[in-house]
């Protein structure tokens, strides 16, 4: 009988051999203790993605003890009633998106290229001068002041403002597990619910008097006549900071462990720069920071010879799929030009990762300047400290010797 234990240390610091031993005996597992079905096969997770008629991102979706658990979670968060391109399924999830798409465009996001890089380089222009024994935390002095800048300056915050947008966004990534304990969620709900009164505060700045940034495209954006609500705008921005912000820390940071692990392909990155676009993917899919997501079955369904019933929650874990050997050559190497990558770190389907362009482009300018200002990634002795949850994995401290 498959065992899945989440709750052990040793699957905090590395879960990829739990993963491949449920993969290899049950990839469609039902977890009482989670009470959900985990899914590790490439397959299995890339159908609960891509079938939104049959699995749905709303847990107003879910049935039994389990509705319960997440209704009394759900309660006293802002907004909690509130649709997200997250959260939602078509036809909402549609409108909402469409209306996202109008000014979260490509070009919108390539256009930050140049300002992203220069955040880049203030970062890091005085990495590890002064600090004991040589030494720079990655995560805290780069991988997560820089999405952070990026998105407080998106949603035209100012910058003194940042420190609580890290603080606002580090309280509710600790409430992205299934179930929380009690603390967890009291401190993520008065962390949203600050943020949601700050991004009021915004949102009623820019209907006055609009300015450059994202939330005054927002703000203009329509389609067939529809527009976002107040609501919706804020739900979107509390969204983006979490979804913008840990992600792309744990991008960075997972990524340059696993450079400073595998010393050949970072030396083949600095030989060759062209590569920073498929390194960022194969980063993404090594060691991804978002490591499952949560659907719910519409109507019973079948997966890899399991039942699984209506209202039943099912756990996608990303991370698994993306080393499933049936997909992926030799999954547990590391190699940046592997081609092709048909990665699950952004999802399928309707609900792909709206967020995409803006991550692959603060990856390859990170690893870029990293490469540059590092003449070797090498991690301090006891310089890495891992953190995260689940479904968000992640690192709270990556020494580098400098």
């Amino acid at each position: 009988m498959a065992v899945f234990n989440p709750f052990l240390p040793s699957f905090l610091a590395d879960p990829y051999p739990a993963y491949a031993a449920l993969r290899a005996g049950e990839p469609v597992h039902y977890s009482p203790a989670l009470q959900a079905w985990v899914l590790t096969g490439y397959e299995e997770c890339e159908r609960a993605l891509r079938d939104h008629a049959a699995f749905s991102s709303d847990p107003r979706t879910a049935r039994g003890p389990l509705a319960a658990a997440l209704e009394r979670q759900r309660s006293g968060f802002p907004l909690a009633g509130t649709p997200t391109v997250l959260n939602s399924d078509p036809p909402a999830h549609a409108r909402l998106r469409g209306l996202l798409n109008r000014a979260f465009t490509p070009r919108a996001i390539e256009s930050l290229g140049p300002r992203i890089e220069g955040i880049a380089a203030s970062l890091l222009a005085d990495a590890g001068g002064g600090a004991a024994g040589g030494r720079f935390d990655l995560v805290g002095g780069f991988a997560r002041p820089l999405p952070i800048i990026v998105i407080a300056e998106l949603l035209g915050a100012p910058a003194e403002d940042r420190g609580r947008f890290r603080e606002w966004s580090a309280a509710i990534a600790r409430a992205t597990n299934v179930l929380n304990p009690p603390p967890v969620l009291d401190a993520a709900r008065e962390a949203a619910a600050a943020l949601a009164a700050y991004m009021g505060g915004i949102v009623a700045q820019r209907r006055r008097a609009p300015g450059a940034d994202l939330m005054s495209a927002l703000l203009a954006a329509e389609e067939d006549g529809e527009r976002l609500s107040r609501d919706e705008l804020i739900a979107f921005s509390i969204l983006l900071l979490l979804a913008g912000h840990e992600t792309t820390t744990s991008l960075i940071a997972n990524g340059a462990l696993a450079l400073a692990g595998h010393s050949e392909q970072a030396a083949r990155l600095r030989a060759d720069p062209a590569l920073l676009p498929a390194a960022v993917e194969e980063l993404l899919r090594y060691d991804g920071g978002v490591q499952g997501v949560v659907r719910f079955a519409r109507r019973p369904a079948a997966l890899a010879g399991r039942a699984i019933g209506e209202g039943d929650a099912l756990l996608a874990m990303i991370g698994a799929a993306n080393r499933d050997p049936r997909q992926f050559g030799d999954p547990d190497a590391l190699d940046l030009a592997r081609e092709p990558n048909r990665h699950l770190a952004f999802g399928r389907g309707v609900h792909f990762c709206l967020g995409a362009p803006l991550a692959r482009l603060e990856g390859r300018i990170a690893f870029a300047a990293l490469l540059g200002r590092f003449p070797r990634l090498r991690v301090a002795a006891g310089g890495a400290e891992r953190g995260g949850t689940l479904l968000l994995r992640g690192l709270e401290r990556l020494e580098l010797e400098t």
